[in-house]
Parts: structure tokens; C-alpha cells; sequence
């Protein structure tokens, strides 16, 4: 029911807010989740053994080695699995209050990317016509601390984010800037963490910082082309290194 009060237009009835959240869409990896547990519950993986090799479960439920992977990685967030590196994923004990379904942990990591991927190719388009030296020399110097960084052993995540905030910021459209904080902000989201927290490392780090290296690169260049095949590759890489070595020691 819709009143009109004081001038503006009032929902009154069902919050707004609740109608959208009750409407929300199940995401891909808590519908395969929810597979896995229930067949855990039928007795096909009693507690303490591990599970079937990658390939072989994701045929088995009918879904792609990515979308299986961030399932896994919902349970292990969960407690009903524990991924062991270099061995495998073993079912956990079930308590007596275990739920039968996951609930949401995030957006997926992978389509996060997909979306980075996309917009940011769109941005760094905008960013290349508006470039100036000294917008050049701020992400030459963040480049150079993520290096430093990555060597020390260090987390350069923060600087990461700033090189491509400042992207955002000389393409000079501020709904794209909000969009692209949102999505970045992402990985702080409990399922992307987790992927973080199992495929990332010094060497991933040192991949990562050579790819804004070459960004930085096309956009010295001036080449709004090579900017942005240079951002979509980095953005690509970084959801393989996400995806794939999740549970690459594991699972294979």
C-alpha cells in the first residue's frame, strides 16, 4: 500500500528494505553447498573421510570446478568441512543443531571478479584520456610500495586498492569511483577472505604487482587500448590465483 505523506511517497505495510532481502537470490555456491551437505547427511561421506578428488565430485553434481570450490570453501567457513592442504577435504563431525542449507557469505569471488574485470575495463578507458603527470607519478610511487611490500613478505593490499582507486579518481566519474570501492571492498566479504586466506602468498603477490606494472605501463603510453587489455589480464590472473589455488593442493 502506497500513502503519500507530507509530500513524499511513503511505503507503509512490508519494509522495503525486508522485501528486497527476502527476494535476494540464492547464490550459485550455497545451492551447491547445500548438495554436498545433504548428501554428507545420506550417509554417502560419513564424518572423518575425505572427498572425492575435484573433478570427480564436480561431475557428480553437475558444476564447474570454480563453483565447486567456493561450495567447499562455504562449508570449511561452516565447520562441516576441513580442507587440508595437500591432502585433501575431510567431512567434519555434524552437530546436533547443523543446518541444512548455507547461508550467503558474500558475493561469489569469482563473479566479483568477472564484474571488477568489467567495469574497470570500462574505467581505465576514461582514466587514459584524463591522465596527468602527476596522476602518473602517484601510481608509479604506489606500484613501487606494493613492490617493496610483496618483498618484505607484507600484505600490499591496501596499496593495491589505491592504485586502482586512483584510476577511478582520474576517469572522473564518481559513481563509477563508489562502484569500484564496492566491489574491491568485496574481498573482505567471509567467502572471499577465506579464498585469500588459502591462495595467497609471496609469489602470487610479486604476479600481482607485475601486472600493475604493466597497467602502469600502457597508461604512460597513453594507450587507452593497451590499458585496458592490460587491467582485464590482471583482474583475470587474479581470479585464477583466487579460484585455482583455493583448494589446488587438495583437491586435484
Amino acid at each position: 500500500m502506497l500513502d503519500f505523506d507530507a509530500g513524499c511517497m511513503v511505503l507503509r505495510g512490508t519494509p522495503f528494505t525486508q522485501t528486497m532481502k527476502s527476494t535476494e537470490p540464492k547464490r550459485l555456491y550455497q545451492s551447491v553447498a547445500t548438495q554436498i551437505l545433504a548428501l554428507i547427511r545420506q550417509g554417502e561421506f560419513p564424518p572423518g573421510e575425505r572427498l572425492p578428488p575435484e573433478r570427480e565430485l564436480a561431475l557428480k553434481l553437475g558444476v564447474s570446478r570454480p563453483s565447486l570450490r567456493e561450495a567447499l570453501i562455504a562449508l570449511e567457513i561452516g565447520g562441516q568441512v576441513e580442507i587440508r592442504m595437500g591432502s585433501g577435504v575431510y567431512v567434519c563431525e555434524a552437530g546436533e543443531d547443523a543446518a541444512g542449507t548455507v547461508g550467503a557469505l558474500g558475493d561469489s569471488p569469482s563473479e566479483l571478479m568477472q564484474a571488477r574485470a568489467a567495469i574497470e575495463g570500462s574505467v581505465i578507458v576514461l582514466a587514459t584520456a584524463h591522465m596527468t603527470a602527476a596522476m602518473l607519478d602517484r601510481l608509479r610511487r604506489t606500484v613501487e610500495r606494493m613492490r617493496r611490500l610483496a618483498a618484505a613478505g607484507k600484505s600490499p593490499v591496501e596499496a593495491d586498492r589505491q592504485f586502482h582507486m586512483l584510476i577511478a579518481e582520474a576517469a572522473g566519474n564518481s559513481v563509477l569511483s563508489r562502484y569500484m570501492g564496492e566491489l574491491f571492498d568485496s574481498r573482505h566479504d567471509p567467502i572471499a577472505a577465506a579464498m585469500r586466506g588459502h591462495a595467497e602468498s609471496p609469489q602470487t603477490w610479486t604476479a600481482a604487482v607485475q601486472e600493475h606494472e604493466a597497467v602502469l605501463k600502457a597508461l604512460q603510453a597513453g594507450d587507452p587500448i593497451a590499458a585496458q587489455t592490460a587491467m582485464r589480464a590482471h583482474l583475470m590472473a587474479s581470479e585464477e590465483r583466487w579460484i585455482s589455488g583455493a583448494l589446488k593442493q587438495g583437491m586435484d
